[in-house]
């Protein structure tokens, strides 16, 4: 006997309704834009959220070298990479990072904050990073959320 009232309905690919949302980096704290970005990428704000589904927005950021890092993190905060021959460990801080491509700086810390897995690569693909104030999706009529709005 079936005793209960609802079935949990999973969204798969057929069912998903994407859209296309702008967020404004001017002013914003690095960290709390990203966590705000994961979370839209993901669909964490969705009723109908499934975690093995790409579920989430494709979300366009402008104005990434308008970021915001609180205190001494221009100079502390270190990117490592590898090369992968011995010796070829290599570090950026952010300073110099943002020197060399603001829009990196943004997409190293949303990625920090996906899934580490086939599908948090399909979810990095939804995201746009942009320095300036235009960007190249004009066409799919983006939705603008403001972050300070949130809460």
């Amino acid at each position: 006997m079936d005793t209960l009232s609802y079935k949990t309905v999973s969204a798969n690919k057929a069912t998903v309704t994407k859209e296309w949302l702008h967020i404004d980096a001017e002013g914003q704290t690095l960290g709390r834009l990203s966590s705000e970005v994961a979370k839209l990428l993901r669909g964490k704000h969705k009723p109908n959220f499934t975690p093995h589904v790409d579920c989430g927005d494709n979300v366009v950021v402008t104005n990434a070298e308008k970021i915001n890092l609180t205190g001494k993190k221009w100079d502390a905060k270190e990117y490592i990479r590898h090369t992968g021959y011995p010796g070829g460990q290599r570090s950026l801080t952010a300073k110099e990072l943002f020197a060399k491509n603001p829009e990196r700086l943004i997409e190293k810390s949303v990625k920090g904050m996906l899934p580490k897995n086939k599908l948090g690569a399909e979810l990095f693909r939804n995201l746009k990073v942009y320095a300036g104030a235009s960007h190249d999706h004009e066409a799919q009529k983006p939705r603008t959320i403001n972050l300070n709005e949130i809460k």
